[in-house]
């Protein structure tokens, strides 16, 4: 197989080499698999029909499986990736999560799920976020801690092994500290909830002996590398 050019980290192009793996699981994007199936778990039931989930970063639409009883609409800025997740029933639009081309109050779910560690300005995307859901609706995050045990092991190691994120897929830089996070949060009237998270060691020794079996993320009390959370707007 040719070799697909250099990429600086966090470029977008990135998802244009790799298009052909969002659905394989035992490509690129194996834990995105893994992290989609844990942040459904905290997708709560839709209070109406037609209720809307907005998916922010959604790739080639991961989430499909585990938003199917929601209006489903993904937001990213890869063309490609979003040809794909529109294969999957995602309603997609093509747009910067710092500039969200939806309706004030107009989800009852936002979804940011490896999405916060990609962005420059996490001010504005979190005031964002905050502004499309409605008062009592939910956010759902994952994201990386800003640690130098993150860099260490989700950089320096995780990037050369099976089901680990993609060669420069990140930008150590953009990492996240979850008290940041909250207090961003806590400023737009959203109480963020969050805790660690990471790979089962039985189910990734599967996985590693035939590629294809799906790897369960375990809470964890320490949040120095991975870690998830979820929001409620208030009312004020």
């Amino acid at each position: 197989m040719k070799a697909g050019p250099v990429r600086r980290r966090n470029d977008i192009r990135q998802y244009d080499d790799l298009v052909d793996a969002w659905w394989r699981p035992e490509a690129a994007f194996a834990a995105l698999h893994w992290l989609a199936a844990a942040r459904g778990r905290l997708v709560p039931r839709p209070l109406a029909d037609g209720e809307v989930l907005v998916d922010l970063g959604c790739g080639g639409g991961l989430m499909a499986p585990h938003a199917s009883s929601y209006r489903h609409i993904g937001v990213d800025l890869s063309a490609s990736a979003l040809t794909v997740a529109a294969r999957h029933g995602l309603l997609v639009v093509r747009g910067d999560a710092a500039r969200l081309p939806v309706a004030d109050g107009a989800a009852g779910v936002v979804l940011a799920g490896e999405l916060l560690e990609h962005v420059h300005d996490l001010e504005t995307v979190v005031a964002e976020v905050a502004r499309v859901l409605r008062p009592g609706g939910t956010v759902v995050i994952d994201t990386i801690n800003a640690t130098r045990v993150a860099r260490l092991a989700l950089v320096g190691i995780a990037e050369r092994l099976p089901g680990g994120p993609p060669p420069r897929i990140h930008d150590p830089d953009l990492f996240v500290s979850p008290d940041r996070l909250r207090k961003l949060f806590d400023e737009h009237d959203v109480d963020l909830r969050v805790w660690g998270i990471r790979p089962s060691a039985r189910d990734y020794a599967r996985f590693l002996a035939d590629r294809t079996h799906p790897v369960r993320m375990l809470r964890t009390r320490s949040v120095a590398l991975v870690y998830q959370g979820v929001g409620t707007k208030g009312y004020r």
